[in-house]
């Protein structure tokens, strides 16, 4: 009689330790990159650049810069982006010209300082940010720098 009423508990114990060595066929693991969506800093204090990755490669998303042309001086303008792609954790993006300027960004994502997605840098962009812009005569000069964006804290 003892044994048939520890037989269910050998049994139970049996199958968790066996469910505990094989973990479950159908978990996904996370996806690459999808954390890396989200807002980052951009070239001046209340700029940001806006980043979601769609589908692990494809990138959408806008900068939000301030006008410094004599047209759009301190106006908030949006520049979606043109192209966007991820491989791996290298980053790529083509704005749309607003006001005869746009931007082109190579670089990668990495882990910065934070310590959680709560805390500023937990990711950066790290690359190159090319700058285009026409004039008048409708010539196109570029300027190119090295630059870090930080990630904003996220509410978590």
């Amino acid at each position: 009689m003892k044994l048939a009423g520890l037989l269910p508990l050998i049994l139970l114990a049996f199958s968790s330790v066996l469910t505990g060595q094989n973990p479950p066929q159908n978990s996904t693991p996370a996806q690459p990159g999808e954390d890396y969506s989200g807002m980052y800093s951009f070239l001046r204090d209340g700029e940001f650049v806006q980043l979601t990755i769609e589908d692990e490669a494809r990138v959408t998303g806008f900068v939000s810069r301030y006008g410094d042309t004599e047209s759009d001086k301190g106006a908030f303008l949006d520049q979606f982006f043109k192209e966007g792609k991820l491989d791996g954790n290298k980053l790529s993006f083509t704005t749309a010209a607003v006001h005869g300027v746009w931007y082109e960004f190579k670089g990668t994502i990495e882990r910065g300082q934070g310590k959680t997605l709560a805390d500023e840098a937990y990711y950066i962009l790290k690359g190159t940010l090319t700058e285009y812009r026409t004039d008048a005569d409708q010539k196109v000069t570029s300027k190119s720098r090295e630059v870090t964006f930080k990630s904003f804290p996220r509410d978590v």
